[in-house]
């Protein structure tokens, strides 16, 4: 079905490049990816294929709700948007009529998150005025913490930003025989004594790090999990060539793990973690892990370091002295890096009346699966 402004299903032949429309596309992201959508069919979720225009797509995740028919989508960081080259018009527009659309197909409810700038002036209130409202974060951080790369720039120019505390804790790090090994299956094939080449199976590798990631969270106060389905995960993308898998060891001792994802113009952090005691053992391992991702971002030629977020709802705001995530906002501050802020979560409810019965036997179906 084609609506009259053009939006449709994707063919087939334009599901086979997919990826090149929503993941690597400025502004791109792997949640837009086949990959993702596989991973989220698995768990119950219908992906839909939509092709907003000549350029841009958009993966639309929806469930049905029990019993009353409709259901509800979520558009999982995106659509995707280029603040560079898009203004705050076209973007928003491109969301509204993906709305309009998918309210002509049955829908009741519909998610975004996708990554937009405050700093682009305009989108946050044209969805507004267009009947869309902010709603809590769907993803664990709503704002970022990025480091811009000049184009053709290399590791002294980068590094001369870098604080001379985090300098000389990589440096040490190095000294001390710590290596770094890169799971990866795509971009840069640079032989460069960077990363150490890995000598262990995927699976291992990838179930070590999700104990070590179960170990942090135990120590930081937060949950991780259900850890099969992020493993599944890792391994799809990883075969896909959207992650990237930095592990830091010692003698063959695991010290800590970085786990980043490539998209659009950016590598970005998604998950950092490491082994008790190992900040005061190995003081610098999360700076070199750091350090050398920035270095394949730099060698694949991105135009940004991505380090992540460190912000923490309900209000998301920039850390303060004081905050529980101050010394990891500092900590990634010092690589020269700068916060970002988003717009956030939006929806829009388009029949308000079945979205609310739609809640309501959604959570009476889990509860009679329980």
């Amino acid at each position: 079905m084609t609506a009259p402004h053009g939006i449709r299903e994707a063919t087939p032949d334009e599901l086979e490049t997919w990826d090149r429309r929503t993941v690597h596309a400025p502004g791109g992201h792997v949640y837009q990816s086949r990959a993702w959508a596989e991973q989220r069919a698995k768990l119950g979720w219908t992906p839909r294929f939509v092709i907003l225009d000549e350029v841009h797509g958009a993966l639309v995740l929806t469930r049905p709700f029990p019993w009353i028919g409709g259901a509800s989508a979520y558009v999982p960081r995106g659509p995707i948007a280029d603040p560079a080259t898009g203004s705050a018009t076209t973007i928003a527009a491109r969301t509204i009529a993906l709305a309009a659309w998918l309210a002509g197909q049955g829908i009741d409810v519909v998610a975004t998150d996708a990554e937009i700038p405050t700093a682009l002036d305009g989108v946050g209130p044209a969805l507004r005025s267009a009947g869309f409202h902010p709603i809590p974060d769907i993803q664990p951080s709503r704002h970022r913490i990025s480091l811009g790369l000049a184009p053709d720039t290399d590791d002294a120019a980068v590094r001369t930003g870098i604080a001379k505390s985090t300098r000389q804790r990589i440096d040490a790090a190095e000294r001390s025989g710590v290596v770094v090994r890169r799971h990866d299956t795509s971009s840069w094939t640079g032989d460069h004594p960077l990363f150490e080449r890995p000598d262990r199976d995927l699976d291992g590798v990838l179930g070590a790090f999700a104990t070590l990631l179960e170990g942090t969270g135990e120590r930081l106060g937060f949950r991780f999990g259900p850890r099969q389905v992020f493993i599944d995960w890792w391994r799809a993308a990883h075969a896909a060539g959207h992650l990237v898998y930095l592990e830091a060891r010692d003698d063959g001792q695991l010290l800590g793990g970085l786990i980043l994802y490539r998209h659009g113009n950016r590598l970005s952090t998604v998950h950092s973690g490491d082994a008790p005691g190992i900040r005061d053992s190995h003081p610098g391992v999360m700076h070199l892990l750091r350090w050398r991702a920035i270095q394949l971002a730099i060698r694949e030629g991105r135009t940004e370091m991505d380090l992540g977020g460190v912000d923490i709802g309900p209000d998301h705001r920039e850390p303060v002295k004081g905050d529980p995530m101050a010394g990891l906002y500092e900590h990634k501050r010092s690589f020269g890096a700068s916060w970002v802020a988003m717009i956030g979560a939006h929806e829009q409810v388009m029949r308000p009346w079945r979205y609310a019965l739609g809640r309501v036997t959604t959570r009476v179906a889990r509860s009679a699966r329980r």
